[in-house]
């Protein structure tokens, strides 16, 4: 990494910005894009070294460390403030946004991968396991959506009961629910397994189906449905 105190010092053909203009974003490093979208460095570091220190400090994994990085830690590393402790959040929220609205366009509540991978972003970085349901009517389409838990997802925290009821208010006739592994394997564990028998019998008895039980890791996803356990 070039440690010129200034944008400027480096070779106009190196600079990030300019690289863009000529060759286009996709020519750049994951480093060389923050650095244009942070515009300046600070007193001694240049926009690229920052960059570089954000993506890569006390040992993060680059680019998808962003994900990790509350403004409260950001402002943590030196040279980054509120502002650009803000701009940084607010990047990592559109890409998620971005990668939503992509998933979005295949999405189908019968089809288990577009269910994971709309849901992808949102859940893949969640440090804590999260829940949602998702209430489907009679010809499948979603009516409404909630979260459950965040914490532990195990069958002794969350009962069936609080499922249905929301179900109910919304008119469902059945019912999906996701959670993430924050380990990013979404193998599922006793508890898994203990909580979808649960709830997929007590929805017979009150005439709501439980569709599937989609598990979320990293990039990965595991359906009750698709392995037969549904």
């Amino acid at each position: 990494m070039n440690q010129t105190n200034t944008i400027r010092e480096i070779p106009e053909m190196e600079r990030p910005y300019e690289k863009c203009e000529r060759r286009g974003a996709g020519s750049l490093s994951d480093v060389e894009l923050l650095a244009v979208l942070l515009r300046t460095g600070t007193r001694g570091e240049n926009a690229l070294t920052l960059a570089q220190k954000i993506l890569y400090h006390t040992g993060e994994t680059g680019i998808l460390s962003i994900h990790q990085f509350s403004i409260e830690r950001l402002m943590q590393i030196k040279g980054i403030g509120k502002v650009k402790a803000v701009q940084i959040s607010c990047i990592s929220e559109l890409a998620k946004r971005l990668a939503k609205a992509c998933a979005g366009e295949s999405l189908c509540f019968t089809r288990p991968e577009t269910i994971a991978g709309y849901y992808m972003e949102d859940l893949r970085h969640e440090k804590q396991e999260q829940m949602k349901l998702l209430m489907l009517n009679s010809k499948s389409k979603l009516i409404g959506e909630t979260d459950i838990s965040k914490g532990t997802v195990n069958a002794s925290l969350i009962t069936p009961r609080e499922l249905f009821i929301e179900a109910l208010q919304k008119n469902a006739v059945a019912i999906i629910v996701l959670h993430n592994h924050p380990s990013g394997d979404p193998s599922p564990s006793r508890e898994d397994r203990l909580l979808t028998q649960r709830i997929r019998e007590a929805g017979a008895l009150i005439g709501i189906d439980l569709l599937d039980h989609v598990i979320i890791g990293n990039n990965c996803y595991m359906s009750f449905r698709e392995e037969g356990i549904l």
